[in-house]
């Protein structure tokens, strides 16, 4: 793994998740790679409907593996994690990063534990939206109070970090670590200008009702010039996707999964992505592979991928949006280009997992500071 010379962190630390994803294991790996003292990180197993190739089984010497109790669910939903204080004995960590989710309740404890210990610990979170019902203030409060109780918090987007600052974080308690899955891209290969009539579109990701490719055919179907559209992925809507596709956008190709070199392939030969429901993280590999691109907005880390100067960002679920959206796009082949070739310097500059692990070292080390 790469290191950004002069950044490292000279304690030991432990590291909360959840859930580990498959794609977030480069990340850990590059912090590991910075931390000193060494990095041990502790995450159970998703539900059964999520859906997430959890990294189980990969790099033992680094992943602890604990045991997810799954309580209610939907708004209700609360996780206990059991074996967490466990870890945190073994381990006995220098500082702790935990998730910023007051729902994973054995993380109130792990605090407490750092604490009476006199250790540092900082929050790493998506943000925190303002909460809904009769039940608002209260759940403001209850949000506040376990933020409070860290050193700093590390927000995975501006959006996020705006949030956090909204509940009374201090400024100089946040950081911002935008959230990346990929190392610094290699030097973008110069793409060729092609004829309007020739540009073509592609989507990679799960396919399941929260992607909302549906809304991708439909707006391709309403295009005066078809482009060509390739959706790479699989998963429980395809079927439902394929029976739409050969309704209203017969152009459309399913590739079905792909990995590696292969699914290079797909990004070096399109001249457009879109990625018309959640998510973000591919949004970054089309990036790097010096794409253009249109996101739909979501949890608020799309916000900083998509700028004027290499893409747009269009409302969820909302076709006429995207219509136009792609119409403005494929309109101009020479703008699309020196749009793919910003999304590539954010991409080197910015997108990626050295950058994101010197975020969270720049905010180990200033905590340690100051204390």
């Amino acid at each position: 793994m790469g290191e950004l010379p002069g950044v490292t962190y000279a304690g030991r630390l432990g590291l909360q998740q959840r859930v580990v994803p498959v794609y977030r294991v480069p990340f850990f790996e590059q912090l590991a790679a910075v931390c000193e003292g060494g990095l041990k990180v502790f995450a159970g197993e998703p539900r059964q409907n999520e859906g997430i190739l959890a990294a189980r089984d990969i790099k033992r010497d680094l992943f602890y593996s604990g045991r997810n109790r799954h309580i209610l669910g939907g708004p209700l939903y609360i996780c206990y994690q059991q074996k967490l204080l466990e870890w945190l004995g073994d381990w006995d960590p220098q500082a702790l990063i935990l998730e910023a989710n007051p729902r994973y309740i054995a993380n109130w404890a792990a605090l407490r534990w750092m604490r009476q210990k006199g250790r540092l610990v900082i929050g790493w979170g998506l943000g925190a939206p303002t909460p809904r019902g009769v039940l608002k203030g209260v759940r403001i409060a209850y949000r506040q109070r376990f933020l409070n109780g860290f050193d700093a918090l590390i927000a995975y987007s501006t959006v996020g970090a705006d949030q956090y600052r909204k509940l009374g974080v201090r400024d100089d308690r946040l950081f911002i670590a935008p959230n990346a899955v990929a190392p610094i891209p290699p030097a973008m290969v110069s793409r060729k200008v092609k004829p309007q009539k020739e540009l073509s579109i592609l989507f990679v990701g799960r396919l399941q009702a929260r992607k909302r490719v549906d809304n991708l055919l439909q707006a391709c179907a309403s295009l005066k010039n078809k482009p060509a559209l390739t959706i790479v992925g699989d998963g429980p809507a395809r079927k439902d996707l394929e029976t739409l596709a050969r309704e209203i956008y017969p152009k459309a190709h399913f590739a079905g999964a792909q990995q590696g070199e292969a699914l290079d392939e797909y990004f070096r030969a399109t001249d457009l992505f879109v990625l018309p429901g959640t998510g973000g993280l591919a949004v970054q590999q089309a990036m790097a592979h010096g794409l253009a691109v249109i996101v739909a907005e979501g949890d608020g880390t799309q916000n900083d991928l998509a700028t004027p100067q290499n893409g747009w960002l269009v409302p969820p679920g909302n076709i006429q949006s995207l219509v136009k959206t792609l119409r403005e796009a494929l309109s101009d082949p020479e703008r699309l280009r020196s749009m793919g070739q910003e999304s590539h310097r954010l991409a080197s500059e910015r997108f990626n997992i050295e950058t994101m692990a010197s975020v969270f070292v720049q905010a180990l080390n200033a905590v340690s500071r100051e204390r």
